[in-house]
């Protein structure tokens, strides 16, 4: 019951905690060079390679390469992600690049690099899941499921999570308990992952999962990802990588408001 009311009350204090920031216009959306930022992204700087070579010239990721749009992601959570790569918080091992570039890069090209691609909007296209399906070397989930695992979560998994984290019977929160509604982003914390590429968060999940990518805070993803089992992680992945961000009869997302 203790575990109980301080999940309820972390979660009530995280909610809180956005909704004054959103209220208040506070999500930061980077202040540095946004020129020196675009030209880094387009050109390169030295020994790191033009970011369009391997996330596509419009920042929304590439399925066969296994790259991540980044172009419309939160400031916050980008310049996390290269510092972390440029401080080896974070491994990448996918292109086996990430590392080399952030540390190319001063502290001050990564704000100018996340600046730039937070204010490029609609970098978050989505799989073509039946394209992938088409290739056959892609196992592809099922969206329904994916959707209620996404939107609902699985109140018991008795499989595998740690007692210092919960109890056996504990299941697994809904996704959307801290991404948002079908994983559209709760900004400065909690990066979009609805409308991501596919191949990039079944990748994702399976190192969240098996431990080896662990630069989360206070370890949230793994905990949950150590509940998830191939099946779930391809099913979840497949319901968000073509998500709409789009309550019914709303237009525009949270973000999109003036206030």
């Amino acid at each position: 019951m203790r575990h109980v009311l301080a999940v309820i009350s972390l979660f009530s204090a995280v909610t809180m905690v956005a909704t004054s920031a959103h209220a208040s216009g506070m999500f930061p959306k980077g202040n540095g060079n946004k020129a020196n930022g675009e030209k880094i992204f387009q050109q390169g700087k030295g020994d790191v390679p033009a970011c369009l070579s391997c996330h596509g010239e419009d920042g929304s990721g590439n399925d066969d390469l296994g790259t991540p749009a980044i172009a419309g992601q939160g400031f916050s959570f980008l310049r996390k992600q290269l510092e972390d790569f440029a401080t080896d918080r974070r491994q990448d091992t996918t292109m086996f690049v990430m590392n080399a570039n952030a540390k190319g890069l001063t502290p001050e090209d990564r704000d100018d690099v996340a600046t730039y691609l937070t204010s490029r909007k609609g970098g978050f296209k989505g799989s073509d899941l039946d394209e992938l399906k088409k290739g056959g070397s892609v196992e592809v989930g099922m969206v329904y499921k994916g959707k209620a695992l996404v939107e609902y979560g699985s109140p018991v998994r008795n499989d595998g999570f740690p007692k210092e984290l919960g109890s056996k019977g504990a299941g697994v929160p809904a996704c959307k308990s801290c991404h948002d509604f079908a994983g559209r982003g709760a900004p400065p914390v909690y990066p979009q992952i609805g409308q991501q590429r596919y191949v990039y968060l079944v990748n994702q999940l399976k190192k969240w999962r098996d431990g080896s990518r662990a630069n989360d805070p206070k370890g949230q993803m793994q905990a949950v990802a150590r509940k998830l089992s191939d099946d779930d992680i391809h099913n979840a992945a497949a319901y968000l990588t073509n998500a709409s961000p789009y309550t019914v009869g709303n237009t525009r997302t949270p973000y999109d408001h003036a206030h």
